[in-house]
């Protein structure tokens, strides 16, 4: 392959709120079986990346525990490499990540061993599928220094396009401008997170920034050289979504129960791979009833679910309802209970005759470990 790969999973997820108090944005967890991290490190590997590199920062014991083994996603073999990079104090260094910039910079090593042309960076929030390797095609064939990835909304999307960064490009797909989350936004070209960079030109260019104190990569170097480099914008018009806050997190999972989506992903070679959990099938007891929904290995149903993604290991109580909710591992719902609208979060338990009960527009969020 011409590229190696780095994903950024170390930044602060405040808007996902409780969700991410212990965990990383890039180990939330995704259609009843993923992490959002399986997503880059599957595209990555099934466009022929041999080597990645996972820069992580805040609450990355989770994210380090799901990676503890390479092998899931093909990085475990002789000419497969996975690096996880973590910040660390020394003599030379003081800091902890600072920005995007500033973690590849920390990690430049990284870089400059390397041989391969192009560097594919990708947030490891992000869920989506693509052939990396139409994108450096598009990228070599444009002779471009950078390329980035968007995606078009379309009229029945539901993003919101100020919470995202908007490309402006010409009629040959370059990038003209680059308006970060704008109140008043001029393009519906969303930044999907994922770069594609020449390596020789990103190692001088982060030399360059850092010292001049820059950080970022989209204000530093994507918004400040859009007009000395050539910078290529190139669609994705597959599935494309990011965890960027509850509501998101909840309708992606939702997007699951489509079939042709799922499909997409689970069904479609090639596949999303994710580390297995040994755990049996699912067991639906006599009075169970299941409409439209994911039910994860290992659980037990008693009662009625609907509209509704279930991960591994959870158990569902006699006389038990749960719509439109999303119930994490190991969560344990009694006999009797009413669960609408929710988010359970790993490991919570509800007695007897308890009910959990939001609304779509106003989603009850349950910590995890939590007790009623």
């Amino acid at each position: 392959m011409r590229s190696i790969g780095i994903i950024l999973a170390g930044g602060v997820s405040k808007n996902l709120g409780v969700l991410t108090r212990e965990r990383a944005a890039a180990a939330m967890p995704v259609g009843g079986c993923y992490r959002a991290i399986d997503f880059s490190l599957s595209n990555m590997s099934n466009s022929g990346v041999s080597k990645v590199a996972i820069i992580t920062q805040y609450n990355s014991r989770s994210l380090h525990n799901h990676l503890s083994s390479a092998k899931w996603w093909n990085f475990g073999y002789k000419h497969g490499r996975l690096f996880i990079f973590s910040p660390y104090i020394s003599e030379g260094n003081q800091f902890w990540y600072r920005g995007t910039a500033d973690a590849i910079y920390q990690n430049l090593l990284f870089l400059k061993k390397s041989h391969e042309k192009n560097v594919i960076i990708s947030h490891g929030d992000i869920i989506f599928k693509i052939n990396f390797n139409t994108v450096i095609d598009f990228h070599e064939k444009n002779n471009a220094n950078i390329t980035l990835i968007y995606k078009k909304k379309i009229n029945n999307d539901s993003f919101n396009l100020c919470d995202f960064g908007l490309l402006e490009i010409d009629e040959n797909n370059r990038l003209v401008n680059f308006d970060e989350k704008p109140l008043d936004p001029k393009s519906d070209n969303i930044f999907a997170g994922i770069y594609i960079f020449s390596r020789d030109m990103l190692i001088e260019i982060l030399e360059t920034i850092l010292s001049q104190n820059r950080y970022d990569l989209i204000s530093d170097i994507i918004i400040r050289y859009r007009k000395k480099l050539k910078i290529m914008a190139y669609e994705i018009k597959s599935y494309w979504n990011v965890l960027n806050n509850i509501e998101s997190f909840y309708r992606v999972n939702f997007d699951f129960l489509n079939k042709n989506i799922r499909d997409e992903f689970l069904h479609t070679y090639p596949y999303i791979e994710t580390k297995p959990k040994d755990d049996p099938p699912a067991k639906y007891n006599f009075n169970a009833k299941t409409k439209n929904s994911i039910v994860g290995s290992g659980s037990i149903l008693n009662g009625y679910t609907e509209n509704s993604i279930l991960f591994n290991k959870v158990y569902i109580g006699e006389l038990t309802s749960v719509k439109n909710s999303i119930i994490m591992d190991k969560c344990q719902i009694g006999n009797n209970c009413v669960v609408e609208n929710a988010i359970l979060d790993k490991s919570v338990v509800l007695s007897d005759n308890k009910k959990i009960q939001g609304s779509q527009i106003d989603l009850a969020v349950v910590s995890k470990h939590s007790i009623f």
